[in-house]
């Protein structure tokens, strides 16, 4: 137990944590960047078709490219026994990154499900008509709402001592009242249980609409029904468990008031965490399934790098021969 800015705080030493945590990190880290930088690739060089959840889930990929390069500094940390060597102004960009990253993920994900859904059950509805423009408009509003609800992470110190070790944490679990860790607490669970709440409406929607309608040429309702389903996939394997430890420590610190009560909640939300940040190796995936053009641009992409003959390249070949030939008589 420690004092920090006259607030009883709880510290553990988790050497499960310190063991395990840094190779899933720099894992994650490798993968998510590998499949990242191939969707940046494929969404500005190879994309031909822009629409607004193309603009959206470009935003995510560079919300999570960016957040990547955290993940090796934080597995330092661990492998160190939970002892942040790197000074207090980056230990507050890290810790607003990966939150940032965290709502972004949350944020950016659920405006593509809303999309899906008004394309599909309100394909009339007016804002389908809207371009680009409008999509960058609402881009830029996520973005404002995320820096505004997270950028308190870089006006405080998250510092704290404890067994010769300077901790790096947002999360601490302090008996008392703390109005910045309250509202940490509070925006961590809501900015969950809201849109979780909204994606699910949309899945069920959406999903409806496949079984009411009879006839699908196009296969337009199964493709969005596959990609919802991948948007929730991902707030559940991701989001759940880190959303519901934490909502764990609050009850407990309903009814008790002592550290020792805590240990076990402490390492189940800390082992959860590294769930939220497998959201970057997992999004790759939800812009496979996002739309045609991706997943075909995709494939397309994929063939001439291991040099496979596109579908279609030898009928095509055929026909302007025989054009030529045609001509030519």
């Amino acid at each position: 137990m420690i004092m920090a800015n006259s607030t009883v705080c709880c510290a553990f030493d988790s050497p499960i944590l310190d063991e395990v945590l840094p190779p899933i990190l720099i894992l994650e880290f490798m993968f998510g960047l590998l499949g990242n930088s191939v969707a940046l690739w494929m969404f500005i060089l190879h994309l031909d078709t822009w629409k607004p959840n193309a603009v959206y889930l470009t935003h995510l990929a560079v919300a999570d490219s960016v957040v990547l390069f955290c993940l090796p500094f934080r597995a330092d940390y661990y492998r160190r026994g939970k002892d942040w060597i790197y000074g207090d102004v980056l230990c507050r960009i890290l810790l607003f990154l990966l939150a940032a990253n965290r709502a972004a993920g949350i944020f950016f994900l659920t405006a593509v499900a809303v999309d899906r859904y008004l394309k599909i059950v309100h394909p009339h509805n007016c804002i389908n008509r809207m371009g680009l423009n409008y999509a960058l408009f609402i881009s830029s509003g996520l973005w404002a709402l995320i820096v505004a609800m997270t950028a308190y992470l870089l006006f405080d110190k998250h510092f704290f001592s404890h067994n010769n070790r300077t901790q790096c944490e947002s999360f601490n679990i302090c008996m008392g009242d703390n109005p910045l860790a309250t509202w940490h607490n509070i925006f961590y669970v809501i900015q969950f249980i809201v849109p979780v709440g909204i994606v699910t409406f949309c899945t069920v929607c959406v999903t409806w609409q496949l079984k009411s309608k009879t006839i699908d040429t196009q296969g337009k309702i199964k493709r969005a029904v596959r990609f919802v389903l991948a948007v929730a996939l991902v707030f559940i394997i991701c989001f759940f468990p880190s959303s519901m430890s934490r909502i764990a420590v609050w009850i407990l610190k309903v009814w008790h008031n002592e550290c020792s009560y805590f240990q076990e909640a402490n390492l189940a939300f800390y082992t959860s965490v590294c769930f939220t940040y497998f959201n970057s190796v997992l999004n790759p995936l939800v812009y496979y399934f996002s739309s045609p053009a991706f997943s075909g641009s995709f494939q397309k992409l994929l063939n001439k790098l291991l040099g496979r003959k596109i579908p279609g390249e030898d009928i095509s070949a055929n026909n302007s021969i025989i054009v030529s030939v045609s001509s030519g008589r």
